[in-house]
């Protein structure tokens, strides 16, 4: 991929908002900052466009909660075509964190995430998606 460069011209607020977000994110330059910003927009339009997308669903719950693993083990069941693989930590006696990478459309993924997020027993959930392509 070729590099093209350009000039960009801001108010002097707006060039203090994006070196304050160079340097929160430990960029290198004011150019890294703006193709991650690029980037981000890009992808985001993708999952409004319902696009194919990849992405991971992180989940924190307590395994003790009855019926909890059926129920989600049933989901991922539902969604099998979506779902890639999934990771499970056990991050104390009663914690777990699972991660589950998934591909597809993005709102068929939104979809099985806010179910995943819904079920009673679930301590937090994300959905956390990206271009496939």
């Amino acid at each position: 991929m070729s590099i093209v460069r350009f000039g960009v011209s801001l108010e002097k607020e707006l060039m203090d908002v994006l070196d304050k977000y160079v340097k929160d994110n430990h960029f290198t330059n004011r150019s890294q900052a703006i193709r991650n910003l690029i980037n981000k927009n890009t992808v985001t339009s993708k999952w409004q466009c319902n696009n194919i997308v990849a992405g991971s669903i992180t989940l924190v719950y307590d395994h003790h909660k009855r019926d909890l693993l059926t129920r989600l083990m049933d989901l991922q069941h539902d969604y099998h075509e979506e779902i890639l693989s999934s990771q499970h930590f056990h991050l104390d006696q009663d914690l777990c964190l699972e991660i589950i990478a998934v591909k597809g459309k993005a709102v068929k993924l939104t979809e099985l995430a806010d179910k995943l997020i819904a079920l009673k027993g679930m301590q937090h959930g994300k959905l956390t998606m990206s271009r496939a392509s």
